[in-house]
């Protein structure tokens, strides 16, 4: 019985062990997204969490920086001031008046270091005027 009882405590202390790292690793890895005017109205512990932030790349703010680039997301007549301190290079499509979504930490300054960015052309994405549900040429909706 007592031998019972030690590998029961045994699997017992490992599960909870298991249980507590899956815990840890998933509220570390939460990135909640804001708006950048919700952003300058967070307090305490929510600022310091990791989060995503969208808007447009300001004309004429990107500024490469060894080690880092620096520019000014705007949202609704809202900045919100950017260092990107990642390890993989920006997206082709991050250029002046780009759609970009950030991902990191709020400094205490203010300023938003980003650890990701992801940015895109919306002209790029968008169907062309007039065609907008027609098929590709040659193709077809599928009624054959």
């Amino acid at each position: 019985m007592q031998k019972r009882m030690k590998f029961a405590v045994g699997i017992g202390i490992i599960v909870l062990s298991l249980g507590w790292l899956g815990w840890l690793g998933a509220r570390e890895s939460k990135t909640y997204y804001h708006t950048i005017t919700e952003l300058q109205t967070l307090q305490g512990s929510s600022r310091t969490q990791r989060m995503r932030v969208g808007g447009t790349v300001k004309t004429g703010s990107i500024q490469r920086v060894t080690g880092r680039v620096d520019f000014v997301l705007l949202e609704e007549g809202k900045t919100l001031p950017v260092s990107y301190v990642g390890s993989d290079p920006l997206p082709d499509t991050f250029v002046d008046n780009s759609q970009a979504l950030i991902e990191g930490k709020v400094m205490s300054d203010g300023r938003f270091v980003a650890e990701r960015v992801q940015a895109k052309c919306a002209s790029k994405y968008e169907a062309a005027p007039g065609q907008k549900g027609a098929p590709a040429k040659g193709g077809s909706y599928g009624n054959s």
